[in-house]
């Protein structure tokens, strides 16, 4: 089915007409539930301190994360206390639940800990972002929500779309015919539109990248560039919303990559470490893994590296 829909999304979009009436359904839902919100029959809460939501209009990844670890930072470095609040996608936890650096993801959810681990902000998930909220605003001056764009429930001062420069908007329309969970017109009504990555997707925004910084060995050792790396044939694991996006960094830094993509937040299996050839190297991009260090499946060798990466 997710290749069904891949290709409808993104590809030739054959068959996708069987899913306008599905479309059509969601479409009507969304209008109802955004104006029971827009009109209080339904009251936004708000918990308190300013809420800055970083979303994006497209099922899957588009680089919310990296973004709320780049703002974070910025935020930090003008005196302020910054919390960040997240569904906890992939954890077990309903929440709301304070996240360490030494957190479980299993628990807590993936992401929610590498955002612990790159920014030492206070992070709580909860699949209540409301609840969550309310939790770490006593302790903080400014709240981050990554994602919940499209959660109303929760009342914001300042909304950003990320957009996935290379994938777009797909065919443009809302699930599950297309990718959408709003129509392109929720653009014109946030405070900004961030372009992650190259290429063109038809709308303005801020462009942003990432960057690689280098490699961290995940059975120990000291980080290398990726430079020091180039020319080596590698295999890249890759459990992010757009794999595609990580192998091409890497043959763009001048490595000859075997590409090995996994699901979005994929849990590393012991199978998913043991290279073909051994002469290789093998590089993981998959936020699971950075934060279950050393990962779950305790095979780390020396050759296994974790790529490091930054915003700008």
């Amino acid at each position: 089915m997710q290749r069904f829909l891949e290709r409808v999304w993104f590809g030739d979009g054959r068959g996708g007409i069987v899913l306008a009436p599905l479309s059509l359904l969601f479409r009507i839902g969304s209008a109802v539930r955004r104006c029971l919100y827009a009109w209080r029959i339904l009251p936004p809460i708000h918990p308190g301190r300013p809420v800055v939501v970083v979303g994006n209009l497209t099922v899957g990844g588009a680089g919310k994360t990296p973004t709320i670890v780049w703002l974070s930072g910025a935020l930090a470095a003008r005196g302020l206390r910054v919390g960040v609040i997240s569904r906890g996608y992939g954890g077990s936890d309903s929440g709301p639940t304070e996240v360490l650096p030494t957190s479980d993801p299993l628990r807590v959810g993936d992401e929610p800990v590498l955002i612990a681990r790159r920014t030492g902000a206070r992070v709580v998930v909860g699949r209540d972002r409301v609840a969550a909220a309310c939790q770490v605003a006593p302790a903080v001056d400014v709240i981050l929500c990554d994602d919940g764009l499209q959660h109303y429930r929760l009342a914001r001062d300042l909304e950003f779309v990320v957009v996935d420069a290379r994938r777009g908007f797909g065919n443009g329309h809302l699930l599950p015919w297309g990718p959408l969970r709003e129509g392109l017109w929720r653009l014109g009504t946030v405070a900004g539109v961030i372009l992650n990555g190259e290429g063109h997707p038809g709308v303005a925004g801020i462009r942003s990248a990432l960057v690689p910084t280098g490699l961290v060995p995940l059975a120990g050792g000291a980080r290398v560039e990726l430079s020091a790396w180039a020319g080596r044939r590698v295999h890249a694991v890759a459990g992010i919303g757009d794999p595609e996006r990580f192998f091409r960094m890497l043959e763009v830094a001048g490595l000859q990559v075997e590409r090995h993509p996994k699901p979005d937040h994929a849990v590393l299996q012991p199978g998913d470490l043991e290279s073909p050839a051994p002469q290789w190297g093998r590089l993981r991009r998959c936020p699971t893994a950075l934060a279950t260090n050393p990962p779950r499946s305790g095979r780390c060798t020396g050759s296994d590296r974790m790529v490091e990466d930054t915003l700008r």
